[in-house]
């Protein structure tokens, strides 16, 4: 509950900081968790700073030496800890501190552990999926890199992309690449170069160390900082054996900084020779095309319909005269073929026509229907009948038939 006060009745600070005092004093003791920075020991004290390991957040700490010591390991700088710890508020310098009762360090294991937490959350958020990741330039112009200040990582960077690209520029960010700054330093270069449009990609590197020392680059805003980037990022962070958060949400791992500048820049010599190898497939393709369309070419002019036109129109013209030659052959014998048959024909039909059977002595006995009668058993007597000879006819009347 707020204390009553006006213009006219005010607090005096004393009494103002005492109250701060109560209210922090029910905040009895509690663990937290932080990173040590500024570690110093006067006489039986020791003093510290003890970092928030995400945040920009920070609290004195002071404890007895005997505290101190008997943590073992005794922790160092940077050194990730766990610390019981009492909130005092000192009213005659208004300033607040906490005094450790117990420290304990954080155990690599015990870092893992967590590592692999945060690892699963971010994995579950789609952060580490590759289908996020975006391609390298081919050739970058300018390369952003984030490294620590004059350190072989960066000398082992350009050394290699200079060795392999000559003309390929730098932007380099020095930054604190361990300890309490580390993220903070390193999220604020990532920053800076993502929003540079003259640079293609972002290596973020270092050398070799510690678990705790890589543990900046496992931090989850760097992480989230990375995946928001629109720039491609490289990660080439420690070792072969190394694998801290970064590498699974960067663009690209490389295993050391030599690595990274392969990976990031193309070698001039490999890219000469390629070209040089393409050059001469092409000219080999290209050339074999035209051989073989050349050799097709002259096989169709030596075809004799090109070569020589007239001499195939005259073949054709003999083939032509050849078969009307054949036809007339044919439709001659044919019409003579068919002239005799029609003469036998005629023949034969002349041979046995009435007229001819009259001619050879006989006569034709016909009804006066005209019906010819064949047989004497059809005749009756009194039957007229009419006899036709060669030259006239003859009429009768049957009086008498025999068998």
């Amino acid at each position: 509950m707020g204390a009553k006060t006006s213009p006219e009745e005010p607090l005096p600070v004393r009494s103002v900081l005492q109250m701060v005092a109560q209210w922090i004093g029910r905040l009895g003791t509690i663990w937290v968790e932080g990173q040590i920075t500024e570690l110093t020991a006067r006489g039986g004290t020791v003093f510290m700073t003890l970092r928030d390991p995400v945040a920009n957040v920070s609290a004195r700490v002071t404890c007895a030496r005997t505290v101190y010591e008997a943590s073992l390991p005794r922790p160092v700088d940077g050194a990730r800890v766990v610390v019981h710890v009492k909130a005092d508020f000192w009213v005659n310098r208004g300033s607040f501190a906490f005094t450790a009762l117990e420290i304990r360090p954080v155990g690599v294991g015990e870092l893992l552990a967590r590592l692999e937490r945060l690892r699963q959350v971010l994995a579950a958020e789609g952060l580490f999926n590759t289908d996020r990741k975006r391609r390298l330039p081919f050739l970058p112009g300018t390369v952003g890199l984030i490294c620590g200040r004059d350190s072989a990582a960066e000398r082992d960077v350009l050394e290699n992309a200079r060795r392999r690209w000559p003309a390929v520029r730098f932007k380099i960010e020095a930054v604190a690449v361990q300890g309490s700054f580390a993220v903070a330093e390193v999220s604020e270069a990532l920053r800076k170069l993502d929003a540079d449009r003259e640079v293609d990609v972002i290596i973020v590197t270092r050398g070799g160390g510690s678990l705790e020392d890589l543990l900046p680059f496992s931090d989850e805003s760097l992480v989230r900082a990375v995946a928001a980037c629109r720039t491609p990022v490289v990660s080439a962070i420690g070792h072969e054996q190394d694998s801290p958060l970064l590498d699974l949400v960067a663009d690209l791992r490389a295993s050391t900084p030599t690595d990274a500048a392969k990976k990031v820049v193309p070698d001039v010599g490999e890219q000469l020779t390629l070209v040089r190898q393409l050059r001469d497939r092409g000219r080999r393709v290209v050339g074999g095309w035209l051989d073989r369309e050349q050799h097709w070419l002259q096989s169709v002019r030596s075809r004799p319909s090109l070569s020589d036109p007239v001499r195939e129109l005259d073949r054709r013209a003999e083939q032509v005269d050849a078969l009307r030659d054949r036809s007339r052959r044919c439709l001659t014998g044919s019409l003579d073929r068919s002239a005799d048959s029609l003469e036998h024909l005629r023949a034969r039909l002349v041979a046995l026509s009435p007229a001819a059977t009259l001619e050879r002595g006989y006569a034709i006995v016909q009804r006066p229907s005209g019906e010819v009668v064949r047989r004497a058993a059809d005749l009756s007597p009194g039957n007229d009948l009419t006899l036709r000879l060669p030259d006239d006819r003859v009429s009768v009347t049957v009086t008498e038939t025999a068998p």
